[in-house]
């Protein structure tokens, strides 16, 4: 089963965008988040091909950097504020989160669909202990 730490910033899977142009209509993905996307890829290659089938559980866990705002200044930068937010409340949402990394994993044949995954834990918090980037374990239950 999957148990990596994927370091990088993660992006949310981009909404499809309508637009016309010269009376045509069409669409397109944005690219927002292509380089998450290889990231992503590249650390779960040797998890491909491995077509498991039944239910599967996938723990997903985003940090984020915190900003500089959440700390102290001068000679006490390193100091984190007492006001500081525990807990990241900001964009990107939860839902667009899990939907790029499930995505990869059924695009290299982890498992034949997402529509397998009947448990889904996620989570998203500040890097204050990890890396910033995705934790990501799975198992067939």
């Amino acid at each position: 089963m999957i148990n990596e730490h994927i370091i990088g910033s993660p992006k949310a899977q981009p909404r499809v965008k309508a637009f016309s142009r010269g009376g045509k209509a069409g669409v397109f993905t944005p690219k927002t988040a292509d380089s998450w996307r290889k990231t992503v890829e590249i650390a779960l290659k040797r998890h491909a091909d491995k077509n498991l089938s039944g239910a599967i559980q996938v723990d997903l866990n985003f940090y984020f950097a915190r900003p500089k705002s959440h700390f102290r200044t001068g000679k006490f930068s390193h100091i984190m504020k007492d006001d500081a937010p525990k807990h990241h409340l900001k964009k990107p949402d939860l839902d667009n989160l899990a939907k790029l990394p499930l995505d990869v994993l059924t695009k290299m044949k982890y498992f034949s669909d997402d529509s397998q995954v009947v448990k889904l834990n996620i989570t998203k918090e500040y890097a204050d202990i990890f890396d910033e980037g995705m934790r990501i374990t799975s198992q067939v239950l």
